[in-house]
């Protein structure tokens, strides 16, 4: 599909998309995301026993030796996160006169409202982040911050890198901008299961739960691919809905399921699943998960504007990184997280909030050249020059 005509689907949603814009809910809470968007989905309960281990294991290795929370305790990585958890936001004298210059002076930064690991927009304004920048804001809810950032419905929103990348390269106008986060899904199976690795997944059923050619497919594809496995060939992809995946594994339907770590937890406590591979895994610490993204003709026509807006959600993301207990109960307060204070302080520390523009361009890139080489971008091959749409750092 063409640019012209991805354009005009978008337009069409608009008016739909508008009667979602601007607030949360009458207690000031958004809800848990639960419709298979490809943001986190909550923690289903509060008394989920969690036991906190020091030392790193990957998915298959945690879930063999019982110690399955080993997959969440962090790898320690020289560059990965950015340092602005003291940052002064305050714009100086030459960035305010460039300010008045830029046609969004005096306009609202448009943050997409979202929760759980893609709230660092929402948090910058929670903790008056983009006032500190000289910035008023307001947020908005739509059904999609792909099509909330095209339509420019949006400023800015935190998303999967497998949900906005291949959109990018069909002409959709956004660009991604900053570092988000790793980690946060990860493929289930029955805990009683044969199946102990992804090579035991072969010849069989796989849910994708936001469907065909979406970001769980995405990154499904990309976990297999780690292995040696052709996710085309090898396996058979299919969508069930996350909230139908275990009854679908219980009557043999599929073999396994991509889920978000936070809306498994209690079914791998509870005895009914196991993890066998994960973002979280040690070969995919240096891989970002998630991004900053913004509409990429705002960041061209104001690019003072745009380095203020990130670096607010950049400071959001330091914070969250460097205060997990106070940013969790941040999160649980608001309704941004959803389940057991312990476990959403242990999956978030893992998330390590706030990644470096270096960083993130190495992973960046490397997801490009995988997605070109897998068939999941298929009307562009040139790896430079998709970078050249997709990341646009404004620091």
């Amino acid at each position: 599909m063409n640019a012209k005509k991805i354009l005009a689907l978008l337009l069409a949603l608009v008016m739909t998309m508008s009667l979602f814009a601007c607030a949360p809910d009458e207690e000031g809470q958004l809800e848990g995301d639960l419709n298979n968007d490809g943001q986190i989905e909550m923690g289903q309960k509060d008394d989920v026993e969690v036991n906190v281990s020091e030392v790193h294991m990957n998915a298959a290795e945690a879930s063999a030796s019982g110690k399955w929370e080993a997959l969440f305790t962090p790898i320690e990585m020289e560059g990965r996160a950015i340092d602005m958890a003291d940052f002064d936001l305050t714009p100086t004298a030459e960035e305010l006169e460039a300010m008045k210059n830029e046609p969004a002076y005096g306009q609202p930064v448009k943050y997409y409202m979202s929760d759980g690991c893609t709230s660092g927009p929402t948090v910058a304004d929670d903790l008056g982040y983009y006032a500190e920048a000289g910035l008023t804001s307001e947020g908005f809810k739509g059904t999609s911050y792909t099509e909330a950032l095209g339509t420019q419905q949006a400023t800015v929103a935190v998303g999967h890198i497998a949900t906005m990348l291949v959109p990018i390269t069909n002409g959709v106008d956004l660009t991604f901008v900053g570092g988000a986060h790793i980690g946060c899904k990860s493929i289930y199976v029955l805990a009683d299961s044969e199946y102990n690795t992804t090579a035991d997944l072969k010849g069989t059923q796989i849910s994708v739960p936001n469907g065909i050619g979406a970001s769980d497919y995405n990154i499904t594809c990309l976990l297999l691919d780690a292995d040696g496995i052709n996710p085309q060939t090898d396996v058979e992809l299919v969508q069930v809905s996350s909230d139908a995946c275990v009854a679908a594994m219980e009557r043999g339907e599929i073999s396994a399921c991509l889920l978000s770590d936070t809306f498994a937890y209690a079914m791998v406590k509870e005895g009914k699943l196991k993890c066998i591979r994960s973002l979280l895994d040690e070969d995919f610490a240096d891989e970002n998960c998630c991004v900053v993204a913004m509409n990429r003709t705002f960041v061209q026509e104001n690019p003072v504007h745009a380095k203020k807006i990130v670096q607010a959600v950049q400071k959001a993301h330091a914070w969250m990184r460097e205060n997990a207990a106070d940013a969790t109960q941040l999160l649980l307060d608001r309704g941004w997280n959803g389940g057991s204070y312990e476990m959403n302080i242990m999956i978030n520390t893992s998330l390590q909030f706030g990644l470096a523009d270096d960083f993130t361009a190495v992973s960046l890139e490397d997801v490009v050249s995988r997605y070109v080489r897998l068939g999941l971008i298929t009307n562009m091959d040139d790896v430079d020059a998709i970078m050249e749409l997709a990341w646009t750092p404004v620091q």
